[in-house]
């Protein structure tokens, strides 16, 4: 299943770092979440270029999660080329991940 099924993510950016959060839909749900969506897990969702600096904060109170990627709007918002500065799509990539 894809993990859209059981929770739904936001994205936020400070310079170079992108954050991705991501909430279950029902607090049922928390404890498959936290246990199958592993920092290496997202690291291989994204591949290796994306980055190499990945750290994942728990919320179990409001059954969700944090991702925060260091250097991965390479240069951040007004000195990068990309497409998708902010890197607002990158919850959409992660959510489309099989659990």
């Amino acid at each position: 299943m894809k993990l859209h099924e059981l929770a739904h993510g936001r994205t936020g950016d400070k310079g170079d770092t992108s954050n991705i959060s991501i909430i279950a839909y029902e607090p049922a749900d928390w404890t498959q979440l936290e246990r199958e969506i592993t920092v290496e897990k997202v690291a291989a969702h994204f591949g290796a270029s994306f980055s190499k600096d990945i750290t994942r904060y728990t919320l179990p109170q409001l059954h969700a999660m944090n991702f925060v990627f260091k250097g991965a709007l390479t240069g951040g918002v007004t000195r990068s080329l990309v497409l998708d500065a902010h890197g607002k799509c990158l919850a959409s990539v992660l959510l489309e991940m099989e659990i």
